[in-house]
């Protein structure tokens, strides 16, 4: 088995630290205990708990960019937006530290703010791009001012949803619930969608629950 490398170990186990504690609450001498590593051995791979930050948000930023590129011509169908909710919903499950704690850290490390913003202009591009799909297949019955409100509403949720789901369970940030999250996002779209889609989406949103 190939022996995973310190730095890539440091990666984990502060993803994993900031996931369950926030990232506010972790500091390089906690993850070089939870490690067994010292201090200096930590410092040589990363300078600061900054440094970690922006490489953990460099992965995350890589892996959303790919999975928001969502083709303009494509004819997307319910099953194919359910499958990118799931991905989306676990990728920010998985670096939710970033939400959790979104202000704060935009707020501290301000470089990242605009890296986010472009992410979230992505965000509501790849929601246009759905929505205007199921509208040329005539499952989707919508003006655009509805279409804009409802891709900004659907990018507030994908932002927001890990904070709000916390507050359920703020002595257990392990527990995470991704596919009430994707639920959710289904229930905005429904009501636009055409009477025969809408009962197929309705079916699929509780398959997440």
């Amino acid at each position: 088995m190939k022996k995973i490398k310190t730095r890539d170990r440091i990666l984990n186990t502060s993803l994993a630290l900031f996931n369950s504690l926030g990232e506010p609450n972790v500091t390089t001498l906690l993850i070089s205990d939870e490690m067994d590593i010292s201090p200096g051995n930590l410092y040589y791979h990363y300078k600061s708990k900054g440094d970690i930050v922006d490489e953990l948000f460099k992965l995350y930023e890589e892996e959303m960019v790919d999975l928001l590129a969502v083709p303009a011509d494509a004819d997307i169908s319910l099953d194919q937006k359910g499958f990118f909710l799931h991905l989306l919903f676990e990728a920010v499950a998985r670096y939710r530290f970033i939400y959790q704690d979104l202000v704060n850290i935009l707020s501290r490390y301000d470089h990242l703010q605009s890296r986010f913003k472009r992410l979230k202009g992505k965000k509501t591009e790849a929601f246009r791009v759905i929505c205007r799909s199921f509208q040329r297949q005539g499952m989707m019955e919508i003006d655009e001012e509805q279409l804009e409100a409802v891709c900004e509403q659907l990018t507030l949720t994908a932002c927001y949803w890990s904070s709000f789901d916390t507050l359920s369970h703020l002595r257990d940030r392990e527990s995470v619930d991704p596919g009430r999250g994707v639920y959710q996002m289904f229930h905005q779209v429904i009501p636009y969608l055409t009477p025969s889609e809408r009962e197929q989406a309705r079916l699929m949103s509780r398959d997440y629950l």
